[in-house]
């Protein structure tokens, strides 16, 4: 797998940047140079708009039967899952995400996304007759600018571009600076597959490149995954030139454990639904919320779990929690911490410092902080680190007032011995995800936020309409 780069990948071809600017990737873990890419110009952008707008407006992508452009994405499924250990070690070399979790995302989550994306195309009926006589037609939006983050590079680029895909748009994909090698790998695996000319392009680019891309007048649907700040600057670039727009933002997401829970259970769980991926994950269940009458129970099972990770090399398949991804980032949850001790919540197990032995890396401690009320900032902000609060709460109806209680609504869970009991719960809570008793995500149902965690969904049937435009003809 190439570590280095000196080419972009624009409307299906290897092509000199228009710039001289070039992108380092470091280790979060040892500071080591992993590669370089090109960084992609606003010039770079406008012959990545140019060819996707030529293909979409002229190609044959858009004009192919459905069946056929299925054929094509399937290919590229078959090529991507072959590579799959492959990729998974690149990012994790990149994001410091541990390899476990890389694996899993590579090996199990993105192809049944994928696969999931393909079931519900082939059960699509892209014309059908209205019962008024005429018909309904649903068309590709267009060219479709995706923009995503570091924290799980293909699964937040192929949850966007298999659908915009299938459904005949080509598509721009914007990689984070964070992670542009693995990006351009991904384009090798677009161009082996057989995508006509113009129809994918791949430019890892910083902020700037991103606004020049979302904003230009030859993009028709913006598709983003990232923060809710930048989400909001999207969405008014959008609103302005009255593009189709799609987020997918921030989280704080609630896991409500009932009285009659199994803890040792919610434990285990939590290890995966707060923590995994360094808990630099926008649905994690960071606000655990406990009933009274069992709250240091649960604060005990929490602290003998968090206390048991394995922290620091991520490419150790050992290893839990790696490195954040910068040094930013790293300062952004330790001052977190800081904060939550300043505001009175009690330090359970964790804190500020480094990990010993771990300096040379962007490190933090898994924390656990206890005797939190709602109210307070690291209950409220989304941390996206390993730093998860404990809020007791009286009763059901308390503790979906607090859950409900936040400006996001993107995750969650309940967990109870009464499967029944949980899902009335579940009903109650204004979030786009639940979770009962650590139950598999569902990829063929729709995935995204309430409130502020987003607008639109993905994943299956409801995601691929996202890409779609709908017709009606008076016959």
């Amino acid at each position: 797998m190439t570590s280095s780069f000196d080419k972009l990948f624009i409307g299906g071809h290897w092509v000199e940047p228009a710039g001289s600017e070039v992108i380092e990737v470091h280790s979060p873990h040892d500071g080591s140079l992993v590669g370089t890419t090109p960084h992609a110009s606003p010039a770079d952008v406008d012959a990545a708009v140019a060819a996707a707008r030529e293909a979409f407006d002229h190609g044959p992508w858009p004009r192919m039967a459905p069946e056929e452009r299925q054929k094509v994405v399937a290919r590229f499924h078959e090529v991507h899952t072959a590579r799959a250990s492959e990729l998974a070690t690149l990012v994790t070399s990149e994001n410091g995400s541990p390899v476990a979790v890389t694996g899993g995302l590579h090996n199990y989550v993105i192809p049944e996304q994928t696969a999931a994306y393909l079931r519900a195309a082939e059960n699509l009926q892209w014309e059908e007759k209205l019962p008024s006589g005429g018909l309904l037609r649903r068309e590709a939006v267009g060219v479709v600018a995706a923009v995503i983050p570091w924290n799980a590079p293909h699964q937040s680029a192929l949850v966007k571009l298999v659908p915009a895909l299938l459904a005949g748009c080509t598509v721009i994909l914007k990689a984070s600076p964070e992670t542009p090698i693995d990006s351009l790998a991904l384009a090798e695996i677009f161009a082996e597959a057989g995508f006509p000319e113009g129809v994918v392009s791949v430019l890892p680019a910083g902020r700037e490149t991103s606004e020049y891309l979302i904003a230009h007048p030859g993009v028709d649907k913006i598709a983003f995954t990232g923060s809710t700040a930048a989400g909001r600057r999207i969405a008014s670039i959008a609103g302005e030139h009255l593009k189709r727009v799609s987020l997918e933002l921030g989280g704080k997401s609630a896991a409500i454990i009932l009285e009659d829970a199994d803890l040792d259970a919610v434990a285990q769980g939590l290890k995966f639904n707060s923590l995994a991926n360094n808990a630099e994950n926008c649905q994690a269940h960071t606000r655990i919320l406990a009933p009274r009458n069992r709250y240091e129970e649960v604060v005990q099972a929490l602290k003998t779990m968090i206390e048991g990770l394995a922290v620091g090399d991520p490419s150790d398949p050992a290893t839990f929690i790696g490195p954040m991804v910068r040094a930013g980032q790293q300062q952004r949850v330790r001052s977190y911490i800081e904060l939550g001790i300043e505001e009175g919540a009690r330090l359970v197990t964790g804190g500020p410092e480094v990990p010993e032995g771990l300096e040379g890396g962007f490190y933090v401690k898994p924390t656990l902080f206890a005797d939190v009320d709602n109210s307070m900032r690291i209950a409220r902000e989304e941390i996206f680190g390993p730093v998860l609060v404990v809020i007791p709460f009286d009763d059901e109806d308390d503790a979906v007032r607090i859950a409900n209680d936040s400006d996001y609504g993107l995750g969650g869970g309940v967990w109870s011995a009464d499967t029944e009991r949980a899902l009335n719960v579940a009903r109650r809570v204004r979030t786009g995800l639940l979770l009962v008793n650590d139950a598999p995500v569902p990829m063929d149902g729709p995935f995204g936020g309430f409130k502020a965690s987003g607008i639109g969904r993905e994943f299956g049937a409801v995601g691929l309409g996202q890409y779609i435009e709908y017709k009606t003809i008076g016959v």
